[in-house]
């Protein structure tokens, strides 16, 4: 946390939030709200879900345990979080956005990147910006403690999100708007402010199941429950081994992420526009034959996703993720054997066991 070098401002009021929320919008954030730091009420849930193993490969996740749920083991000091919201949908996506991904999906010949990953790395987009938020704030009341954070740190985003009032975790485990869905990243501002807290909103997932039912692998087991170890988000980005041979087929095209739930939940015809150019496609990363990614040798990759989140995963994933879609892409009668068969002599050994289970899969007659 950034140190104040003097006296802790005097407590501020709702005067100084609103002003906050005026200076985010003006920074390109779609939401501010306020949230209190005492999250004991998550503390059980957390723990259960660590304890189920749900968490997969992502050993961070238990190492930091319950400093998720307590801001002040995080950040000594923190008083009050500052949560924001930035909607990412590309500013020239179709209006029925939906049902063009919906049939990029039925195309297994074309690789599906999730929305948010086609453009800019969001971690730098908003961490900039939250930076900026925060000198902003300094600018006005003084020297303030502060850190800025954006899925980079052991911290409940959604629930801080919730108790900002951005809107209600929804069945997927991600937050939802009534006016906006849920295409849009999270972060937050950790102050030593006082600051009075924004009020939650009611959640209107109803009876609705759309996201349960469309998940590919069955990965959210139950309401507001996620099994990390069997999301395609998970599988295609943040685990670094073999992917599970019973999860492959499901992948489909998708090389990754996955935006299926989102697709689904009805809140989503809602979903608004990115005002900022940083969401805009990069050229190869929508709509793109999944032949033309396999040709990319290593510099090319790294040329093509320099600052795009995708970059974090390696030229050995990538290639990995590829590899599992271009054996659904054989299963459906694409013509990709040869190009298989030429990479196989030189192939990390990862990436050579998905392309022999990608040569083993029968063509469908």
């Amino acid at each position: 946390m950034t140190q104040a070098t003097d006296a802790s401002p005097v407590l501020p009021g709702a005067a100084l939030v609103a002003q906050i929320q005026a200076w985010g919008r003006a920074a390109g954030f779609s939401q501010i709200g306020i949230a209190p730091i005492d999250l004991a009420e998550a503390e059980p849930g957390l723990q259960a879900w660590l304890a189920a193993g749900f968490h997969g490969s992502m050993s961070y996740m238990a190492r930091h345990g319950l400093k998720r749920a307590r801001p002040t083991e995080l950040v000594p000091g923190t008083a009050s979080v500052i949560s924001a919201r930035m909607d990412y949908l590309p500013r020239q996506a179709p209006e029925d956005w939906q049902a063009v991904e919906w049939r990029g999906l039925a195309q297994p010949a074309q690789a599906q990147v999730s929305l948010y990953a086609r453009g800019r790395d969001y971690h730098k987009v908003l961490r900039q910006r939250l930076q900026a938020l925060a000198d902003r704030i300094a600018a006005h009341v003084g020297p303030f403690g502060h850190r800025c954070f954006t899925d980079s740190a052991p911290v409940l985003e959604v629930e801080l999100a919730q108790r900002a009032g951005l809107g209600w975790r929804g069945k997927h485990t991600l937050l939802l708007d009534r006016e906006a869905g849920s295409l849009f990243f999270l972060g937050e501002i950790y102050v030593d402010l006082c600051l009075p807290r924004s009020e939650p909103v009611s959640a209107h997932c109803g009876h609705c199941s759309a996201c349960l039912d469309a998940c590919p692998t069955q990965a959210i087991v139950a309401p507001y429950r996620l099994d990390a170890r069997r999301c395609i988000s998970y599988l295609t980005i943040e685990h670094a081994g073999e992917i599970p041979v019973e999860f492959r087929a499901a992948l489909g095209n998708r090389i990754y992420g996955c935006d299926d739930c989102q697709l689904a939940c009805p809140w989503n015809k809602f979903a608004r526009r990115s005002p900022l150019p940083d969401f805009d496609p990069r050229e190869g990363l929508r709509a793109t034959e999944l032949l033309t990614l396999w040709a990319w040798d290593e510099a090319e990759f790294l040329r093509r996703t320099e600052g795009s989140a995708i970059r974090r995963i390696g030229y050995t994933r990538w290639r990995r993720n590829l590899a599992v879609a271009l054996g659904n892409a054989r299963r459906a009668g694409e013509p990709v054997s040869d190009a298989l068969r030429a990479a196989l002599p030189h192939a990390d050994p990862l990436v050579a066991e998905h392309i022999r289970w990608a040569l083993d899969q029968a063509i469908a007659r």
